[in-house]
């Protein structure tokens, strides 16, 4: 593990050490970074994100990890003490640190699981009705008329747009949170 102090962050950004520094942080484990700015959280953030070019997330419980939390590419507020400025500038609110093992693992398969297939199926959807409206042009010898009524478009988009989402969003859990949380590793099934 490494951890490093706000003194060191200001002279590893003022000297031009940022490369050095990830050098390092790739043969660690964990890296943690103690009695920093809130200027130099963010920093590291974007540090990471540029150079590495990777994914990252930010979990804060206060004001000063406002920044740090909007430069992140996923941004979870805890809940506390501290005030609600992180849980208002965050992408995801939990109440406990313990909970964010349950967020990513259990909510976070459901949630990527749940997406891609809804990403199927508007391409389906859409796929469906464009062919619909391929063949009727063949059939009216491409006239250019509407094969629907202006309103029986904006309810069909309105049926088969919302009710499934709803239904996915409610019902459809693959893998059960128990299995989940027991097997880590299903996590990267979907990536």
């Amino acid at each position: 593990g490494l951890v490093i102090d706000g003194r060191t962050l200001n002279i590893i950004f003022q000297g031009g050490l940022e490369e050095k520094l990830l050098e390092l942080a790739r043969h660690c484990r964990s890296v943690l970074c103690c009695r920093s700015t809130p200027l130099q959280k963010s920093m590291v953030v974007k540090l990471v994100r540029r150079q590495l070019k990777v994914m990252t997330l930010s979990i804060g419980d206060g004001a000063n990890d406002v920044s740090m939390i909007q430069a992140a590419d996923v941004g979870i507020g805890i809940s506390g003490q501290e005030g609600m400025q992180a849980v208002m500038a965050s992408d995801f609110a939990i109440s406990r640190f313990k909970h964010l093992k349950k967020l990513l693992l259990v909510h976070g398969h459901w949630c990527y699981a749940r997406l891609a297939k809804m990403v199927i199926y508007f391409f389906y959807k859409n796929v469906c009705y464009v062919n619909l409206l391929f063949w009727y042009q063949f059939f009216c010898g491409f006239s250019g008329s509407t094969m629907v009524d202006y309103w029986q478009m904006i309810f069909f988009n309105l049926f088969f747009t919302s009710v499934p989402p709803l239904l996915f969003g409610v019902l459809d859990k693959d893998v059960s949170a128990e299995t989940l949380l027991r097997l880590p590793e299903l996590y990267k099934n979907g990536q």
